[in-house]
């Protein structure tokens, strides 16, 4: 039977959650958070005042924290909504380097992250937590008509997908590097303009003649094993772009399990994010792109992007 809470703290509920998902799922009945509209976490609602408001998005990362995923809240009465956590399962097999069952057609390296991967399931402009820090990233930046953008593992073009949906961004021609062969097919597929390009490449060894650049975009790649980040983001502002030129850098912030997604970069071995690394690379980007001249701007949630801009108003 599900254990009912009214103004216990938060400290409690977590013990009891603890405790009761020895089973793998827990329910509990808490007072509904709409009783507590406008209130912060803790302030006293409801009949008397006998109820402790908690927000649903508290509830949330509460159970993001208990490496849960909660499930649709159900209304009990007038008064509580019932709570089912459910204990999420292991990370998506790309953070391993490893392949899934479903990946059998596609084990090597250059298509770990391919067509035939457990990777392409992931549709990351469906999820709000990384589509409106994008849209806003690219909303900062003004391009000419005919501009060309260079997208660093590119994989089937999802983020060049949301070039169509910002008012007032002009016409622009795409070149999409990655390693990727079955999913460079699908974004030539998705962008069949023979304006864009989609090349086979490793980022290490970007290919001669690839021209400069009016934008670079580049999420979740340049940390990955194997790619001299440092080296590559030297090259790229030295060779590759224009004079009035900008970046859009997703670093990740996350990890994927069991179809969600889990705020915090991690590091093998460790339980708990930790952040430190991810603030090294930021502190090191952010330095060489001022030093060249460019402003930048750092936002995001889920993938921290970091916005540079250099020439113009």
């Amino acid at each position: 039977m599900a254990r009912r809470f009214h103004d216990e703290p938060l400290v409690v509920v977590l013990r009891h959650l603890k405790e009761a998902l020895g089973a793998g799922t827990a329910c509990i009945e808490v007072p509904d958070p709409d009783l507590g509209r406008g209130c912060y976490p803790g302030e006293r609602v409801g009949p008397l005042g006998g109820l402790v408001h908690r927000p649903l998005r508290s509830w949330c990362d509460l159970a993001e924290g208990l490496g849960c995923r909660l499930l649709t809240p159900r209304a009990v009465d007038d008064t509580h909504i019932s709570l089912t956590f459910e204990r999420l399962g292991a990370e998506a097999s790309w953070h391993a380097g490893g392949a899934s069952s479903a990946e059998v057609e596609a084990p090597t390296r250059e298509e770990r992250y391919g067509a035939g991967s457990e990777f392409a399931r992931v549709r990351k402009l469906e999820d709000a937590g990384f589509l409106l820090p994008w849209l806003e990233a690219l909303g900062r930046i003004k391009l000419d008509a005919g501009a060309r953008v260079l997208d660093l593992g590119v994989n089937r073009g999802d983020e060049l997908a949301a070039f169509a949906w910002l008012e007032g961004m002009p016409d622009v021609t795409f070149v999409g590097v990655d390693h990727g062969a079955s999913a460079l097919a699908e974004a030539r597929a998705r962008f069949p303009d023979a304006r864009h390009e989609f090349v086979l490449a490793d980022l290490n060894a970007l290919p001669a003649g690839l021209g400069r650049f009016s934008l670079v975009l580049s999420v979740g790649t340049l940390q990955s094993p194997g790619v001299d980040d440092h080296a590559l983001l030297r090259r790229l502002v030295q060779e590759h772009v224009e004079p009035r030129a900008a970046f859009v850098l997703g670093f990740p912030n996350s990890r994927f399990r069991d179809g969600e997604v889990v705020y915090g970069a991690r590091v093998r071995n460790l339980r708990e994010p930790d952040l430190s690394l991810l603030v090294k690379n930021l502190s090191f980007y952010r330095r060489y792109l001022h030093q060249h001249g460019f402003r930048t701007f750092l936002g995001g949630k889920y993938d921290l992007l970091l916005t540079a801009v250099r020439g113009g108003d």
